[in-house]
């Protein structure tokens, strides 16, 4: 599988309350799980105006249906080609 970024603009979302939070994440693992295996949602960072979420998935489309069957907005979906970090700048070439 793929994996995405998910960028969501929802206004204040960095105010949502754990019940709400909750609630958002109960109503996408519901969806989630009468999509099948094709499609797994990895973690979301929560900030201000912003959700950006990490899935895997077989394709987008698979994103955009997950989206459309719980409300959720999307504001762009990008494909990761690859992931880097602090031990990036230690791996030898």
């Amino acid at each position: 599988m793929k994996t995405y970024v998910i960028e969501r603009e929802i206004p204040d979302a960095g105010l949502l309350s754990q019940a709400q939070l909750k609630g958002i994440s109960q109503k996408s693992c519901s969806v989630l799980e009468n999509m099948g295996s094709e499609i797994e949602w990895m973690h979301s960072y929560v900030a201000d105006d912003k959700v950006y979420c990490l899935y895997k998935a077989v394709n987008k489309e698979l994103i955009e249906e997950h989206a459309k069957k719980g409300g959720f907005p999307v504001n762009s979906i990008q494909e990761l080609s690859t992931v880097i970090g602090p031990n990036t700048a230690k791996e030898k070439s």
